[in-house]
């Protein structure tokens, strides 16, 4: 632990804590249909761009770090109001599968960022007016 109280977390073993945290967080959304702030969004992507990089510098051993690319905003160096949701929260609210908004999100008719090499951040109002009809229609 640092002077300041912040907590470092070993790349090496972001993923074991990602997955703990997620299934608390998922327990407690299934109990009381709670939502991560933004700030442990935040550190949710920071904690999976770090296990990724972990698994792709064991994968590949001439992986530069450095090289990567860096999304501030996951890791909470960038001001966000919190206006996005995950693919499975979005999925929550539409009432369907993640598998069929990333679908969507592949199609382009449901906006969303990429952040890190496999999880997708999808805009609040872009959510909204999907639902509503309001939204992108298909290519």
């Amino acid at each position: 632990m640092r002077e300041d109280g912040a907590v470092v977390i070993p790349a090496a073993v972001a993923s074991e804590v990602l997955r703990a945290l997620v299934r608390d967080l998922d327990a407690q959304v299934r109990a009381n249909g709670g939502h991560p702030s933004p700030t442990v969004r935040r550190i949710l992507f920071a904690l999976h761009d770090a296990a990724q990089q972990a698994e792709a510098s064991r994968a590949a051993p001439s992986f530069d770090s450095a090289t990567a690319p860096f999304d501030s905003s996951a890791t909470g160096s960038e001001p966000t109001d919190g206006a996005t949701v995950s693919v499975t929260e979005a999925a929550q609210v539409m009432g369907c599968s993640p598998r069929h908004i990333r679908g969507l999100i592949r199609s382009g008719r449901l906006p969303a960022t990429r952040i890190g090499a496999r999880t997708w951040a999808v805009g609040r109002a872009a959510l909204d007016e999907f639902r509503h009809g309001r939204g992108a229609t298909a290519p």
